[in-house]
């Protein structure tokens, strides 16, 4: 079982910035495509990054391309998020997931990955 841990989520002004960290328990990051998803209150669970390093490709949500980074932390095993000009908008419970698979062609879809972490809440408000 593989677990996921994150860690970096509060709340920030509009504008400001957060980093969230993702734990990796077993394994090496190059054994997973490793994505990043969100939640708003009352809305479904939408894409917001991911990376596969085996192919070292990258990909975006559009609401956050140019704001969001996700890079891996291949010493500590984490797979991190930053997150520059913070709207409300992005307030969200913020997930981590890890997919075995390493489909590309769908790494936009939550049923890709395999493991979650518990989620982080990020708050972004005046």
């Amino acid at each position: 079982q593989v677990h996921l841990v994150e860690s970096g989520g509060g709340s920030v002004q509009p504008g400001g910035s957060l980093r969230l960290s993702c734990a990796v328990s077993r394994g090496s990051l190059r054994d997973y495509a490793m994505g990043w998803f969100r939640q708003a209150p009352g809305k479904e669970r939408e894409f917001v990054a991911c990376v596969f390093w085996t192919r070292s490709m990258i990909d975006y949500g559009d609401s956050v391309k140019g704001r969001f980074t996700i890079f891996t932390d291949m010493a500590k095993n984490t797979v991190n998020l930053q997150m520059n000009s913070l709207k409300p908008d992005d307030t969200a419970v913020y997930y981590c997931a890890a997919s075995i698979w390493r489909d590309w062609n769908i790494r936009k879809l939550q049923s890709h990955y395999d493991y979650w972490g518990q989620g982080t809440q990020v708050t972004v408000s005046s």
